[in-house]
């Protein structure tokens, strides 16, 4: 069996890294490795694959700082290519970025059986790119690995129970990756981290590409840091960003994008999160940290709901309530198997080799 895997960005490679591992236990697997280059800062991307150890992509298109159509495009019309030579008996994706939707594309007009792990999520956004990739990656998808309950959900919903799909709970292969990984985490270098942290990410568009939205949350954020550090490992959009806006970062600790392992100390040691990410929301939560998200929906809604996550936009106020408020949630009492118990990786190799 041959396995055509499409990556593109720093989420898919931590997530291929432990179905990857999983691959390895099966002689009669190849799995052959498509990095899209959608996210093509070295430490943004390339680093992953010498961290984690996932085999180094079998070809990289070196697609990225396009307009949404164009990569797109760009992404099928080689995907396509490498499909056509390779002869895979599945196209894996990952997620919702634009190299998912090419990968989709191309298994659905090759007649190649697709499957998409983290299928079902729904922020019911669709000025999102990241909710159109995702909706039709799932409506083209032989098997939907949904990462929880409400992704299900959310697919029966929309009436995927009477289409020709298998939908499958299998867990969160986010959640494997920590539960693996958290034994090689490391201190970032030349930083001067202080015991007590906020850590921060920023790189959605709705919030980069939007001047109000942008400068409220560094108001904000410069004033969580006058009480205590603010982390930013800063993302290359956000940083072109900020210096065309000239936006004051006096108080905040800018660092220059980390490593998964990094990544992984940055949270297990932090106080609490503030990010527009989608994947950190849920990493948060695995190390039981609590997590302000500055959007105004998110697809990980079972957070919101039990009160590990605090939806603030992009409001400077709601922010600072937020953080002050935020340590009056005991996460320690919140179950982790709300996205499964570590083996989604296994699952997920198991239903493709059983697939009829």
């Amino acid at each position: 069996m041959k396995i055509l895997t499409i990556l593109g960005a720093r989420p898919q490679f931590i997530k291929a890294a432990v179905v990857s591992r999983e691959i390895k236990k099966y002689p009669d697997i190849k799995e052959i490795i498509v990095h899209t280059g959608q996210h093509y800062d070295i430490n943004m991307s390339d680093i992953f694959f010498e961290e984690m150890k996932i085999p180094k992509p079998d070809y990289y298109l070196g697609v990225n700082s396009l307009n949404h159509g164009a990569m797109t495009g760009k992404m099928m019309e080689k995907i396509e290519e490498i499909a056509l030579k390779e002869k895979p008996d599945w196209i894996l994706v990952y997620g919702d970025t634009n190299s998912t939707l090419a990968g989709a594309l191309v298994a659905s007009k090759l007649h190649i059986k697709l499957a998409h792990v983290e299928a079902g999520l729904r922020s019911f956004n669709k000025k999102m790119p990241e909710e159109i990739n995702r909706i039709v990656a799932d409506r083209l998808s032989d098997i939907l690995f949904c990462p929880t309950d409400n992704a299900v959900e959310n697919l029966k919903r929309e009436g995927f129970e009477f289409f020709d799909c298998k939908i499958v709970k299998s867990g969160d292969v986010m959640y494997d990756a920590v539960l693996y990984y958290k034994q090689y985490a490391q201190k970032p270098q030349n930083v001067d981290i202080s015991e007590n942290f906020v850590l921060c990410t920023i790189h959605r568009a709705e919030n980069t590409n939007d001047e109000t939205r942008l400068r409220s949350i560094f108001e904000a954020l410069n004033e969580i840091a006058k009480e205590k550090q603010v982390i930013l490992p800063l993302h290359p959009r956000t940083k072109q960003k900020i210096n065309k806006l000239s936006l004051s970062l006096n108080t905040i600790t800018i660092i220059e994008p980390v490593g998964y392992f990094e990544m992984l100390w940055l949270l297990e040691n932090c106080d609490c999160v503030i990010t527009d990410s989608g994947g950190l929301q849920k990493e948060a939560y695995f190390f039981k940290k609590f997590c302000i998200t500055l959007r105004d929906e998110t697809e990980w809604v079972e957070l919101v709901e039990i009160g590990a996550n605090k939806l603030v936009g992009a409001e400077k106020d709601k922010i600072l309530k937020a953080y002050k408020n935020h340590s009056m949630f005991n996460i320690e009492n919140s179950k982790l198997n709300l996205y499964g118990d570590g083996v989604a990786s296994q699952k997920i190799v198991g239903e493709v080799m059983e697939y009829e």
